[in-house]
């Protein structure tokens, strides 16, 4: 009679499946995104995004809907993984920091999915990224931030930062937010996932390699418009009244 595999072994099979899907991720954007066109290469984002989350064993949960119009998405951040949960919602493109560049895999897909990096401690740079940000949502285009600048385990948010909400302000566009929550099978919070703290890239894999199934939990909330004329004051409600709405949505 034959024995069953072993967790480790499980645990091998399925993180050789996503190192073959990250891959074939190189693959797509080194040989093929350059034929195709930018709506094709959404559409390939959205669906690779959606089975990586598969082939992690997550089931993808999502409450509400996002505007018919595109505009900017503010979340909270607990993990690398968070990306590509968001790209499950719709292909979006991130603003990171620079460092994500040098990541294993990760910065190469990043460098070829309409990523914008932003230079640590740089005004100069961040004042330019900012008129870039508000071009991009100008002509319609759905954009994403973390504006808690940082990640946690997910049992409680940073403050946010409003310079990273303020091109939506200057482009006239709404900011949705979106609450980020990851869960076992019983509803019950994971820590799994988070990359926070003294975690490691490789220590956040493994961890979620070694989940049964996890959930996504992605909970929409209602978009926020500021008027461009409202100055600083303007950019601190708008960063006050997302950080309520999320925060609303995930402890409460």
């Amino acid at each position: 009679m034959t024995s069953p595999p072993t967790p480790k072994l499980l645990r091998f099979v399925r993180g050789a499946r996503i190192v073959f899907h990250l891959l074939c991720g190189l693959c797509w954007v080194g040989i093929a995104f350059p034929f195709f066109s930018l709506q094709r290469r959404r559409w390939v984002r959205y669906r690779w995004s959606r089975e990586l989350l598969t082939l992690f064993a997550f089931e993808i949960r999502i409450s509400g809907n996002l505007p018919a119009e595109a505009g900017l998405i503010a979340a909270n951040h607990v993990s690398w993984i968070d990306i590509f949960a968001m790209n499950a919602l719709t292909p979006v493109a991130f603003v990171s920091k620079d460092d994500v560049i040098h990541w294993p895999i990760i910065g190469t897909l990043a460098r070829h999915n309409e990523t914008i990096f932003l230079q640590r401690g740089s005004r100069g740079h961040a004042h330019t990224i900012g008129r870039e940000m508000a071009e991009r949502l100008q002509s319609g285009n759905w954009l994403a931030v973390f504006p808690e600048g940082t990640t946690t385990d997910g049992t409680h948010l940073h403050p946010f930062h409003g310079a990273l909400l303020q091109p939506a302000i200057d482009a006239g566009v709404p900011v949705t937010p979106v609450a980020l929550s990851y869960q076992d099978m019983q509803g019950q919070r994971s820590l799994l996932p988070a990359y926070a703290g003294d975690t490691t890239l490789w220590e956040s894999f493994s961890a979620m390699l070694s989940a049964r199934q996890l959930v996504v939990h992605l909970e929409i909330g209602q978009p926020v418009l500021i008027e461009p004329d409202s100055g600083n004051r303007g950019r601190k409600q708008l960063a006050h009244t997302l950080h309520d709405q999320i925060t609303t949505m995930l402890y409460s």
